[in-house]
């Protein structure tokens, strides 16, 4: 493919994600639950969109740009144990048609358990269950030896009770891997409308999002960093506590306690970044951790922050399986479990 059309063509897709900060909505409602992940790897390096081009199969419901040729025929299987009894689950499949691209087929499934059912009083008269489903179908294709493009169609639906809920959604990305290594990708996730709601006229918006990733191996060192760049349709992330847990207030004088300008500015640039990194130890054992500023400052405790906003995982390769478990540690009450395993089938059919 000539230069020229290479260069028109990923111009295209960076022009495409910035055009679509006009579906950022701030209202996250119902389906917020997009912005979760399956992923132990994912969890691990920060819980979003990663710029990691290794055939990862599991990478690719975040970045649509990483899907490849090299994950043809795999396969794999995820499970978080979240909270009180949440659990989430997802399958995924890849394959390769040699004209038209690299295609993965995801399937992810949230369940909620069983909750009572009550009248005005709190009497109970029953119960009923409550569920999330994500239906995605990920296209990616190499342009050449440094661009790649994706994109993931989505169907998205919920169910509580009687009342459910129907939307479509895509999420495109492109990526740049350099001569020297370095990966770079700009994604948008979650462009997209509600078809059906649970009550009609009460509509819910998409949890748009944008991502900007990098990512590099290093030479002489088994290790591998990640940065990324999130929200970056919204600049200001700060959040104000009605609860004034960290005693802004001082009831002497009836004053708040406000950051500077300089303060408020780093408060909110360091919201946008989440940092990850792999330590490679041989070839079937990875040791993964990461750091997210933003995770921090909304779920700490003042007297009890604890390891929140940090998430460590280890990936091990067995034979012909690749095993991941994470744990991201959210607040001080707990830290979900992640687990996956992956494996390609042609290693069975030869």
């Amino acid at each position: 493919m000539p230069v020229k059309i290479r260069l028109t063509l990923f111009l295209a897709i960076a022009l495409l994600l910035t055009d679509t900060t006009l579906f950022a909505q701030q209202h996250r409602g119902t389906y917020s639950f997009l912005d979760a992940n399956f992923s132990p790897r994912v969890a691990a390096l920060g819980g979003t969109m990663l710029a990691i081009d290794d055939s990862d199969i599991n990478l690719g419901v975040f970045n649509p740009s990483l899907i490849n040729h090299a994950m043809h025929n795999n396969i794999s299987l995820s499970y978080v144990d979240y909270f009180v009894g949440i659990n989430f689950a997802s399958a995924q499949y890849a394959r390769s048609f040699e004209k038209i691209g690299n295609f993965l087929a995801t399937v992810q499934y949230q369940n909620f358990g069983t909750t009572d059912q009550t009248d005005e009083a709190g009497n109970v008269t029953g119960t009923f269950n409550m569920s999330n489903y994500n239906v995605i179908i990920g296209w990616g294709r190499q342009l050449d030896a440094r661009f790649s493009i994706g994109a993931n169609f989505k169907l998205i639906g919920t169910q509580y009770d009687s009342y459910g809920s129907f939307a479509l959604a895509v999420d495109v990305a492109g990526s740049y891997h350099s001569e020297t290594g370095w990966m770079f990708t700009l994604a948008a996730r979650n462009i997209g409308v509600e078809l059906k709601a649970h009550i009609s006229g009460d509509g819910s918006a998409l949890p748009f999002s944008m991502q900007a990733g990098v990512a590099k191996k290093l030479d002489h060192v088994p290790f591998l960093f990640s940065i990324v760049f999130d929200n970056i349709q919204k600049w200001d992330l700060r959040y104000n506590d009605p609860l004034d847990l960290d005693s802004n207030y001082d009831p002497m004088t009836g004053k708040t306690n406000e950051d500077s300008g300089i303060e408020k500015f780093g408060d909110n640039l360091m919201r946008h970044f989440i940092f990850g990194g792999e330590f490679y130890i041989g070839k079937n054992i990875v040791l993964r951790g990461s750091y997210n500023y933003k995770r921090r400052q909304e779920m700490k405790m003042p007297d009890k922050s604890g390891m929140v906003g940090f998430s460590w995982g280890v990936g091990i390769r067995v034979s012909k399986f690749h095993i991941n478990y994470a744990r991201s540690t959210y607040h001080a009450v707990g830290s979900p479990n992640y687990i996956s395993i992956s494996t390609n089938l042609d290693n069975f059919l030869k």
